[in-house]
């Protein structure tokens, strides 16, 4: 939660010197080096190619999701795009844990409805201020996220370093195609560089130690309790940056991320 929660404060805060997925692919070339070099140091077991598919399925996902919510983070507030992307990406994997696991209970209907309530007042501050800028990415990014943290899952019980790995492997590959296609290049800055790279360092982290959480637990636990990487990055848009939010747009931030909790209670 943490990890993630610095990572992409971080990397949003890149996004608004460069391009978006320029940026992306940097900060997963960072984290493949980084761990492959732990992966290898520590002598993990190579995992087999069902598991190297399921990985690379989840980078195809999460890369792109990734550039996208660098982007929504770029053109809207952190402290709104967050929690948003961040509640879809726990909701539909919680749903399909619900299948394969069991029937929610009246917490985590409550907050099903909780997050709806939280999504349309954010979007509705969003139209008081007449603007909508970040919000749809922020959506589009989410569905992104889930179908990653699904796939990891299907990795199976084998080293998170190396699902990591097999993840930025499928994410370089996603984002540096279309980077080379959409030609979305910029000059880049020393300074989003070296933050591309620590933002990619984390997210490969973070990553891992997801994969090690989905592996010990039930699904809809190790997503919801990743997914709460919203409130480390709102805080540090708050205490860093100094955003401000309308009471409509606090409130309903404020009930997305008591939601994310709900949904898998």
């Amino acid at each position: 939660m943490a990890v993630w929660g610095c990572s992409d404060f971080i990397g949003g805060y890149a996004s608004r010197q460069t391009n978006a997925f320029l940026l992306t692919a940097i900060a997963h070339l960072g984290g493949l080096v980084f761990m492959t070099s732990l992966a290898l140091s520590w002598h993990a077991p190579m995992p087999p190619q069902r598991a190297m598919l399921w990985a690379m399925g989840g980078g195809l996902f999460g890369g792109t999701a990734l550039a996208i919510f660098y982007r929504a983070l770029a053109m809207g507030q952190m402290g709104i795009t967050a929690p948003v992307a961040a509640l879809l990406g726990a909701a539909i994997p919680t749903i399909v844990s619900f299948f394969s696991e069991g029937l929610p209970g009246a917490t985590t209907i409550s907050g099903f409805f909780l997050a709806a309530i939280g999504i349309w007042l954010i979007a509705r501050s969003e139209e008081e201020a007449g603007r909508h800028t970040g919000l749809g990415l922020a959506i589009v990014s989410g569905i992104g996220f889930a179908g990653f943290f699904l796939c990891v899952k299907q990795a199976g019980d084998v080293s998170p370093l190396w699902v990591a790995t097999f993840v930025r492997v499928a994410s370089i590959a996603t984002t540096g195609t279309i980077v080379l296609t959409a030609r979305q290049f910029q000059p880049l800055v020393r300074s989003g560089i070296l933050l591309g790279i620590l933002a990619g360092i984390l997210d490969s982290s973070g990553t891992a130690l997801y994969t090690k959480a989905s592996q010990s637990g039930r699904l809809d636990t190790a997503v919801v309790i990743s997914s709460l990487y919203p409130a480390i990055t709102v805080i540090l848009a708050r205490f860093i940056l100094h955003e401000r939010f309308s009471r409509w747009k606090l409130l309903g931030l404020v009930a997305a991320l008591v939601a994310v909790p709900m949904i898998a209670m």
